[in-house]
């Protein structure tokens, strides 16, 4: 008998781990290869805590967005930043340095959208040297 494709994910049955480069951060990889078979993109849910989040970092050849669904954050791109609240988003080119970080009391929950997937692999990532 042949498994049922799944197409439908509750982001409580995910597991979560902390990813590398980023401090006090919970994410859940919510789309992907290895729960629905996603080849192109990938989905997490983070969630920051208060005064934490992403150090210097950029991509390599992976573009990236971030979604805030609570609390408020700073980001910052190739020198220039802003604060976004709920319903706000940013965009990080592939290859651009970028930087994310919580200014709520509250932490910060948001979607991440990785083109093509970043499946958290430390060869995908460039540090500021």
């Amino acid at each position: 008998m042949t498994a049922s494709p799944v197409y439908f994910v509750r982001t409580e049955d995910v597991a979560g781990y902390h990813p590398a480069n980023h401090v006090g951060t919970l994410n859940r990889r919510i789309i992907g290869r290895e729960n629905v078979g996603a080849t192109q993109l990938e989905v997490i849910h983070g969630t920051i805590e208060r005064g934490k989040g992403a150090l210097p970092h950029a991509h390599p050849g992976i573009e990236q967005v971030c979604y805030v669904l609570e609390g408020r954050a700073r980001a910052e791109v190739n020198g220039h930043a802003q604060e976004l609240g709920p319903g706000d988003c940013c965009f990080f080119p592939a290859d651009a340095m970028h930087v994310f970080t919580v200014i709520s009391d509250e932490p910060v929950k948001l979607l991440v959208v990785y083109a093509p997937p970043y499946e958290e692999s430390p060869d995908r990532v460039i540090r500021p040297e």
